[in-house]
């Protein structure tokens, strides 16, 4: 059993539901509808406990479910009142432990790198991990994957739905999506992995239109799914990740940083940079004030990303005008109190 949150009429739905095996695939099925708050089917007898309304499990027994109390806890544990959950979260962890099971044979670690899908393999890797290279999801450990087996896509989607709520921080956003869809791989620049702020945008975003595309009408991905002619609802996020966030202000900066210590055995820090006027940013940007002035945050990033390819060391540029033009972009950033 697992929950599952769904849109429905512009409000967050939830369910339990549960994968079920039919032929040679999993699908999915609605157990229990939790409605819009889940919290109307948790009772408190007293301090620093709790339990779950009958009627969930005699739902569960109707259809000849057998309720796991530990799996049931599992669903409703996001929803507990906070201090609940610090009193009992040290006896639910030693618990967890005590149900880990026990060491994988060759045979099952095989077996489970040759049946989870690519896509997925990526997306574990950087989320549990952290961003792979090229190749290193070969490598990413079975125990790692094993958590994907044995589901129906719904459920595995709804796990990295979570997932990506809970791990995933703004300024990685964008790069995350790029890694997963392993754009990376139709570029031959060396630093098409880390710096993907230094390729041509408009290259990036058709390969990643198109590898959407591609994994929509992937059918070994989408078993025991319902086919469909639109962009399937799960991967509905993945644009919105990608086209309405950043690769980072700040990874710019560090990542070049980082490059012009390695190359120099010495290394003094630049002076900090006054606050850039409109008028001065405008110079380096070499555009009119009054046109960077009326920029939105989208036009300044595309701005940004065109001059950081124009100066860049790695393609011919100083490194002190891509310094000040990375302290520009984040002046104007600032002034614009746009978010990070």
């Amino acid at each position: 059993m697992y929950l599952a949150r769904q849109l429905i009429n512009g409000k967050i739905h939830f369910f339990i539901r549960e994968s079920y095996r039919h032929d040679t695939v999993y699908r999915s099925r609605n157990l229990f509808d939790l409605g819009n708050d889940p919290r109307d089917f948790i009772i408190y007898p007293g301090r620093n406990s709790f339990y779950i309304d009958e009627t969930v499990e005699d739902a569960l027994a109707s259809q000849d479910i057998e309720s796991d109390l530990d799996e049931l806890e599992d669903i409703f544990w996001p929803f507990l009142k906070l201090d609940v959950q610090r009193a009992l979260e040290t006896f639910r962890h030693k618990s967890q432990r005590r149900g880990l099971r026990g060491k994988m044979s060759a045979e099952e670690k095989k077996a489970i790198q040759a049946t989870v899908h690519p896509f997925d393999k990526r997306r574990m890797h950087y989320l549990r991990l952290g961003a792979p290279r090229q190749g290193n999801i070969v490598r990413t450990p079975a125990s790692v994957l094993r958590v994907l087996t044995h589901k129906s896509r719904d459920e595995i989607e709804q796990n990295f739905l979570q997932m990506e709520a809970t791990l995933l921080k703004p300024p990685d956003i964008k790069t995350y999506v790029y890694i997963i869809f392993d754009i990376q791989r139709f570029f031959k620049k060396v630093f098409a992995s880390e710096k993907p702020y230094m390729l041509d945008q408009d290259d990036v975003d058709n390969f990643f239109l198109d590898e959407i595309c591609k994994l929509n009408r992937d059918t070994s991905f989408w078993a025991g799914e319902t086919e469909r002619t639109s962009l399937h609802d799960y991967l509905v996020r993945y644009p919105i990740m990608f086209f309405d966030y950043g690769y980072g202000p700040g990874a710019t900066m560090q990542d070049y940083i980082r490059d012009f210590m390695r190359r120099h055995r010495f290394y003094r820090p630049l002076t900090p940079k006054p606050t850039f006027s409109y008028a001065e940013a405008a110079k380096v940007f070499d555009i009119a004030a009054d046109t960077l002035k009326d920029m939105s945050h989208q036009e300044l990033t595309r701005l940004y990303r065109r001059r950081a390819h124009e100066l860049h060391p790695d393609v011919g540029g100083g490194h002190e005008d891509f310094c000040k033009l990375t302290e520009a972009y984040k002046s104007m950033i600032q002034k614009k109190k746009v978010p990070h």
